[in-house]
């Protein structure tokens, strides 16, 4: 007979979950003006099916809306018994959700961006790859989701589907370091013990909250579900008020280096060197070519302090740790930048960034007049290596 003190509570979760129990799933969605969009995206949340779960709890954190986004929360919380209204004073994303996740009840977890929408089917396949596995979270993809001209358009980050291209069960972030850069909350289901039980916390106050907390997430999970099913449509608006659209900030770019910073001591902390190594080549130089931008953009706010930030940001996080940024991973002319960065031309980095918007990348690198400077890495000046590798 079996002794059920001795399965512990991951043990319980497995015979239960296999003798035919539905979790119930707690969803968080923080709101702050978003009335344009955020009925389409709680319909689509509410019109999940729901096969896999035993109840759904829909809580909405409205984070001090002034745009009428309130008046719409609180006539659909009081159409649908499963949606829960929080309201509080506008105290930021992260601790929007801290509020969500304080009051769920369900043995799931997982978060909605307010105008962001769901897929026809965005849980079942987490729900029961996790009921089937007793891993502390699942992964799906995602697409991003642009209209142009009334034409919708979609795609995939190339490290998204790398990261997807195969369902992989039971898997440590030893087993797939890429996974690092999944730094997104709203493609995955939580058991909501493991969050709590790990303290995963949202830094606040700052735009890149989510790459903190989904590292906290990959490091102390004893195993994770990844899937290849698409289960979040990412809405890229061009009115949207995004990280993306202020680089040129100071703030952004200091948030961004902490961010970082803060992501390279977790993972430090684990001793792993693999992971490290897939951290600084492959995951964190991702996004910095926006900032390479910025950084000679007319429009910068202090260019010289923002240049002294990201310099001294490239150096610690590249160069001083032993990994040049011209080995990383990402395209040549990003790589190319970041050399100049380092080399303190700001200019000759102006001077790349209107070859690249005037050319397009692969021309301007073939053209750029620094390849027989002798202090040049190699690999960013021999023309003829760089046939069929990406710019």
């Amino acid at each position: 007979m079996t002794d059920w003190r001795q399965l512990g509570g991951a043990g319980v979760r497995r015979v239960r979950e296999l003798a035919g129990f539905r979790p119930s799933l707690s969803v968080i969605v923080p709101v702050y003006n978003v009335a344009e969009y955020v009925e389409k995206s709680l319909r689509s949340i509410l019109s999940q099916p729901r096969r896999e779960i035993s109840k759904l709890e829909v809580i909405v954190v409205d984070d001090g809306s002034t745009d009428g986004s309130a008046e719409i929360l609180r006539r659909i919380a009081a159409e649908e018994a499963s949606v829960t209204l929080i309201t509080q004073p506008n105290s930021g994303v992260s601790r929007a959700r801290h509020t969500g996740i304080d009051v769920a009840t369900g043995e799931l977890l997982t978060f909605v961006d307010p105008d962001d929408i769901l897929p026809p089917d965005a849980w079942s396949a987490m729900v029961r790859s996790l009921r089937r596995t007793g891993s502390d979270f699942a992964v799906g993809a995602a697409e991003r989701v642009a209209v142009e001209g009334g034409v919708e358009r979609r795609s995939m980050t190339p490290l998204m589907r790398r990261n997807h291209a195969e369902e992989r069960l039971r898997c440590r972030i030893e087993d797939a370091p890429l996974m690092l850069a999944d730094i997104f909350v709203w493609n995955k289901i939580f058991r909501r013990s493991f969050w709590t039980e790990n303290a995963i916390t949202f830094p606040e106050r700052t735009r890149y909250q989510d790459q903190v907390a989904l590292t906290q997430v990959f490091l102390a999970a004893d195993s994770f579900d990844v899937m290849t099913d698409i289960v979040y449509d990412w809405q890229v608006r061009s009115d949207r008020s995004s990280a993306t659209q202020k680089r040129a900030q100071i703030a952004n770019l200091v948030e961004r280096i902490n961010t970082k910073r803060q992501t390279i001591d977790l993972v430090r902390a684990t001793g792993s060197v693999s992971l490290m190594e897939t951290l600084l080549v492959e995951v964190l130089p991702i996004d910095m070519w926006e900032h390479f931008r910025a950084a000679v953009h007319p429009d910068t706010e202090d260019p010289e302090r923002y240049w002294d930030l990201l310099r001294a940001a490239v150096l610690e996080f590249w160069y001083d740790a032993g990994v040049p940024f011209e080995d990383t991973t990402v395209p040549r002319a990003q790589r190319l930048m970041a050399w100049l960065v380092a080399q303190d031309r700001a200019e000759d980095l102006a001077a790349l960034v209107a070859l690249i918007d005037r050319h397009g990348a692969r021309k301007a690198f073939g053209q750029h007049p620094w390849r027989d400077d002798p202090a040049l890495p190699l690999d960013l000046r021999d023309i003829e290596r760089s046939v069929g590798v990406p710019y």
